[in-house]
């Protein structure tokens, strides 16, 4: 899993005004919590440093960096403005070393479907799977072959195999499907 580094300044004030005048200096409000933080950490950052983190399908690790103290840490949330869909905020958890952490993972479709050749259409059921596993173990996606699926026919959690991390989400869940359009349904009863 790739790792990035936030270099942040701890901030005080919370009220909304304050974080209103950060986001005009171009800078993002944060937290960070977790293991190993007594209390959580309120800090500002630029928000040019958030490019690499946030517009990527990818998930990674980051290294924050708050006036010389260093936290490994996950983005676990981040919050858009409706309209403009500028990055608001972002809440960090930190991580250790030793112990599993669970996070959403992307999934990455490969391969062809014959079901796709036909005409069918691909329906993404699930965008991200909730994993479980030591930071070092966790990849940034979790790849998904399509290449054995027909007209009709879904890949369910319960066909991927995983090396070093544990796939919580149920064994049931769709992740894709091809689905059939209703002009083949057509045909099909002919």
């Amino acid at each position: 899993m790739k790792s990035l580094e936030i270099i942040g300044f701890k901030r005080a004030n919370l009220e909304s005004r304050e974080l209103n005048a950060l986001r005009e200096e171009g800078n993002i409000p944060c937290v960070v919590y977790g293991p190993g933080i007594p209390e959580q950490i309120h800090f500002h950052s630029p928000a040019i440093l958030f490019r690499p983190l946030i517009y990527t399908p990818h998930v990674h690790m980051v290294e924050l960096n708050i006036e010389g103290t260093i936290i490994k840490a996950i983005l676990r949330e981040a919050q858009y403005h409706p309209v403009s869909e500028n990055l608001l905020h972002a809440d960090f958890l930190a991580y250790s070393e030793d112990k599993a952490i669970k996070i959403d993972i992307p999934v990455v479709i490969e391969g062809t479907s014959p079901g796709l050749q036909k005409g069918g259409k691909l329906e993404i059921k699930s965008r991200t799977l909730l994993v479980k596993g030591f930071a070092k173990d966790l990849p940034d996606t979790i790849p998904v072959n399509i290449s054995h699926l027909d007209l009709g026919k879904s890949v369910k959690v319960e066909e991927l195999t995983s090396t070093g991390y544990e796939i919580l989400t149920s064994p049931n869940v769709s992740i894709a499907t091809i689905g059939i359009p209703r002009a083949l349904r057509g045909k099909k009863g002919e």
